[in-house]
């Protein structure tokens, strides 16, 4: 899964020298885009107040990042500017100046000296952390940060990017009610087209370094691009969303409406839909020097670059052999349990893969490739989740506020992207937190897959634990909305297990399969991601193995290793994570004995918000300590 626009932080700080003299950046609220002000400011560490600095560089990330700001519902007071106006900023040089300014802020935090309070101490380290990482990597000045998965090789890829997750703020829970809102929504229709034209010089810039996609992504990234400009412009879903909410507003008159609807129509058709058919001939001209090979490790400086992400992605320090080995074992121990259940169901002809593969087929377990099919698929997904919710009191001490809704993925990006996505709620619980579902290729949709799916994104898996990351008063807003990969992947792997031992396949051994189908295929990526990116893997290597050990269709395991091959080390959180989650576990039964309450377990790994697994360790362990 990705879980969209929720911020991704490093799993270790990469200190860099700082000087004496800072740049201090304060924003002048206005309606208009934010100017900037740069204050020389000479200060001795302990002269700085912690949460001054905090908030003004949190000001600084959201007035690059307005778009982040819209998608969590950011008040204007706490970004420090109207910002719905606004869409984020990838000019070539702001963007340098931008990951300048955060990693002198990390420094300043870094050396910052301790009042030794626990909770200060604790955002003073996360923060540090946080825009060390939005910093990127010092070595490499390519691709762009991203305000989930932080530094991205690649700013076009067929899977995220601008010219994709830029579409979902105009209409994920997006709402125009007003002529204020039209208006708004105007303005960043006339901001997406000078940021396609920002993308587009990133693209040129990186591809004159010799960072390119690979030619995989490459052609992907064109059918992508070809098809969302073949739609005609009144069938475009930034076009049909604003005359469909226009129309239902009564205190704009016929007339106007008519003007604010055929403006949003000119601007598709001579502004939005001409820039993405320029980046398209850009992208053709510069095709044939794509890489022949699919790793980060073909890149210039690439392998360097892959250690980066082990260990920012994966929070790990074991090497990318060590990672490829651990894979190799968890998958032939989830083979092995998978075997034994299949067994005792009676099928027992060819490999666990091919009895998945033939056990999907049965007319029990399929959906109809029909509307009706696919709105039986969001049923379900509803009807697992209200069940789930039910026992969650067995095992989780503090509840929830948040509401969690399941929608489909809309047509034009489903070719590209995973199976399944969750998008956080809104600070203020005005937009629900969103379960995205690919419906591209139903029919090998499996019902016995859906129950795991849903637990892992909503209860008590992504949703739960970003609804309670996001009420902790004592944290700083930026460290509310934060995800460590690691953590946050690990702990939505390890929530499939947990709904297990609640009982929820107690009478269901199919979907106990698909369970551990789903753990095999975060198992299969610890191999195929260090496979492609360190092993030198191809496209058609990893594909092949992820089919004859999931039993994917080709066209589940193409996305999802095209997946890897844009995010590199994203895949190894899931099962590090998990790994970590359930060893700390171990430890507190073995020690705590009779003592031991799986609730306040939870708790203490849930209500210290997303953290590096070294620090969420010391949590556990304080806690074992105190008990």
């Amino acid at each position: 899964m990705k879980l969209a626009f929720m911020l991704f932080i490093p799993t270790t700080l990469l200190c860099t020298s700082c000087s004496d003299q800072e740049q201090i950046v304060t924003i002048v609220e206005s309606k208009q885009k934010p100017q900037i002000e740069v204050i020389t400011a000479l200060a001795e560490p302990e002269q700085i107040s912690l949460y001054e600095t905090i908030d003004k560089s949190t000001k600084t990330f959201l007035e690059y990042k307005p778009q982040f700001a819209s998608m969590v519902g950011v008040k204007n007071s706490d970004a420090g500017f109207y910002y719905q106006n606004l869409l984020d900023n990838y000019d070539i040089e702001a963007t340098a100046q931008f990951r300048q300014s955060l990693a002198k802020t990390a420094s300043l935090l870094a050396n910052l000296e301790s009042n030794h309070e626990e909770n200060d101490e604790d955002n003073r380290r996360v923060m540090a952390n946080l825009y060390r990482y939005f910093a990127g990597s010092p070595d490499h000045d390519i691709g762009f940060i991203d305000s989930y998965f932080g530094h991205q090789p690649f700013i076009i890829t067929q899977i995220n990017g601008p010219l994709i997750d830029t579409l979902y703020t105009f209409t994920d829970g997006k709402e125009i009610a007003s002529t204020n809102d039209a208006n708004d929504y105007i303005s960043r229709l006339e901001a997406f087209a000078q940021q396609i034209k920002q993308v587009e010089q990133v693209f040129i810039k990186d591809s004159q370094q010799g960072w390119l996609p690979p030619a995989a992504i490459i052609r992907s990234s064109i059918d992508y691009l070809t098809g969302y400009t073949d739609v005609p412009v009144q069938n475009n879903t930034l076009f049909t969303h604003f005359s469909d909410s226009i129309n239902k507003i009564a205190q704009i008159n016929t007339a106007d409406k008519k003007l604010l609807v055929n403006k949003v129509k000119t601007i598709l058709a001579t502004k939005i839909y001409p820039a993405l058919t320029q980046v398209i001939q850009t992208i053709n001209s510069v095709q044939d020097k794509a890489p022949k090979f699919d790793g980060i490790w073909a890149q210039p400086n690439g392998e360097k670059f892959y250690q980066y992400t082990i260990k920012t992605q994966a929070n790990s320090n074991l090497t990318a052999d060590e990672i490829h080995d651990l894979g190799l074992k968890e998958v032939a121990r989830i083979n092995a349990d998978m075997d034994s259940i299949l067994q005792q169901l009676n099928y027992l002809q060819g490999s666990v893969a091919e009895r998945l593969v033939a056990l999907a087929k049965e007319p029990r377990f399929a959906y109809t490739d029909t509307e009706q099919g696919r709105q039986q698929v969001i049923d379900d997904l509803n009807a697992q989740i209200i069940a789930i919710n039910k026992i969650m009191p067995e095992q989780f001490k503090t509840p929830i506020s948040y509401n969690v809704e399941v929608k489909a993925f809309p047509k034009e990006i489903e070719d590209g992207t995973s199976g399944g996505q969750y998008n956080p709620p809104s600070l203020d619980g005005s937009k629900p937190g969103i379960f995205w579902i690919n419906l591209r290729d139903i029919e090998n949709l499996a019902k016995f897959d859906l129950p795991t799916l849903t637990f892992h994104e909503t209860n008590p898996g992504h949703h739960w634990q970003a609804s309670l990351n996001m009420v902790q008063e004592n944290m700083p807003l930026l460290r509310k909305l934060a995800a460590y990969n690691a953590f946050v992947e690990g702990w939505a792997l390890y929530a499939e297990q947990v709904a297990y031992e609640m009982g929820m396949y107690a009478h269901d051994p199919y979907s106990n399969l698909g369970r551990l189908k789903a753990e095999i295929f975060r198992a299969v990526r610890l191999v195929v991601d260090t496979g492609i990116h360190y092993k030198k893997w191809t496209r058609e290597q990893a594909i092949t193995y992820m089919m004859e050990n999931t039993g994917a269709p080709h066209s589940e395991a193409k996305a999802e290793i095209e997946r890897y091959m844009v995010w590199p080390g994203q895949a190894l959180g899931y099962k590090l994570g998990m790994l970590k989650i359930l060893e700390l576990r171990a430890q507190a039964k073995k020690l705590l004995g009779s003592r031991f309450d799986i609730s306040e377990f939870h708790d203490v790994v849930l209500l210290n918000g997303a953290l590096p697994l070294s620090i969420l360790e010391q949590k556990v362990n304080d806690w074992i300590a105190e008990q």
